[in-house]
């Protein structure tokens, strides 16, 4: 079970990811202290501690407190790495403005989206996403299961996978989920989905693996949601918090782009499924071909 904050530091740009990856778990006072910092993340850099728990109705003792909470070594640590990321933000900014503004909103929202995304690996372990590629990669059976929001992803994922080569099931009942998790064994692994890492339905399915002894790969925005504490590998990105009122959309953009790179990562494991995966792809463009040539196919 993880139960762990990281302790690496994260990469350049990534100190607000990791920061809303765990916010959601603190204490009033230390949620204060959190949320400021990812409101206003260039504010906070030029902050003392007294400013800070000035700003946030709290004490200098509780901001220090959250630091470590989500940890950071101190707030003199959190402020050096929201300098840092407020430096790489700037020379990006400066890069963009050297460049024609997007004349569409569509054009514009892609854009915004790109800069987020960029930042979204923050809360990411990396040594961990390598584990969990590994347990994928040599397990007998792989069971997928997402519901709710996290469906499209979960159902995305478990056909890359078997594309691939890399067999597994991916039930969309959440009986059938339920059951199928009680039915794996130590060896096997159970592919978890979920952003908020609190859907009832998909713990159901991960509950029983759980208890099945089957290794289980939790992929979530959360580090310390349900699913981030029962998962054997959580891997953290495209936390969402406040999205509603910061126009932010990049949650489950995160979280396809990290699953599409675990199946890759699983793939490149698996060589020897290579043929099985050639032999998928030519069937569906097999299927797709003669559709083309005799019109189109009956339901």
């Amino acid at each position: 079970m993880n139960t762990a904050t990281p302790a690496v530091e994260p990469p350049v740009g990534g100190t607000v990811a990791l920061i809303a990856s765990i916010l959601p778990s603190l204490g009033p006072g230390e949620r204060r202290v959190a949320e400021e910092c990812v409101r206003a993340p260039q504010e906070v850099a030029l902050l003392s501690v007294g400013d800070l728990a000035a700003r946030t109705a709290t004490s200098s003792a509780t901001v220090v407190r959250a630091c470590q909470t989500l940890g950071f070594k101190g707030f003199q640590h959190l402020r050096l790495l929201l300098l840092r990321d407020a430096g790489a933000a700037h020379a990006a900014a400066a890069e963009h403005a050297a460049g024609p503004a997007p004349a569409h909103r569509v054009a514009a929202l892609f854009a915004r989206a790109a800069d987020e995304l960029r930042d979204a690996p923050g809360s990411l372990d990396l040594e961990a996403f390598e584990r969990a590629a590994d347990a994928i990669a040599h397990a007998p059976r792989v069971l997928v299961v997402g519901n709710g929001g996290s469906a499209p992803a979960a159902q995305m994922v478990a056909l890359r996978l078997l594309v691939s080569g890399r067999s597994c099931e991916a039930p969309v009942d959440a009986v059938t989920q339920q059951l199928t998790g009680t039915l794996l064994s130590p060896a096997d692994v159970c592919l978890a989905v979920s952003d908020s890492g609190m859907n009832a339905v998909t713990l159901h399915a991960v509950d029983s693996a759980v208890a099945a002894g089957a290794t289980v790969v939790g992929v979530t925005g959360y580090a310390r949601s349900r699913l981030g504490r029962a998962a054997t590998h959580t891997l953290v990105v495209g936390a969402s918090y406040g999205s509603w009122e910061t126009g932010s959309v990049t949650g489950n953009l995160a979280q396809i782009l990290l699953l599409s790179a675990l199946q890759i990562a699983v793939s490149e494991r698996t060589a020897a499924s290579a043929d099985a995966g050639r032999r998928a792809r030519d069937a569906v463009l097999g299927l797709v071909a003669d559709d083309d040539e005799d019109g189109p196919a009956e339901l």
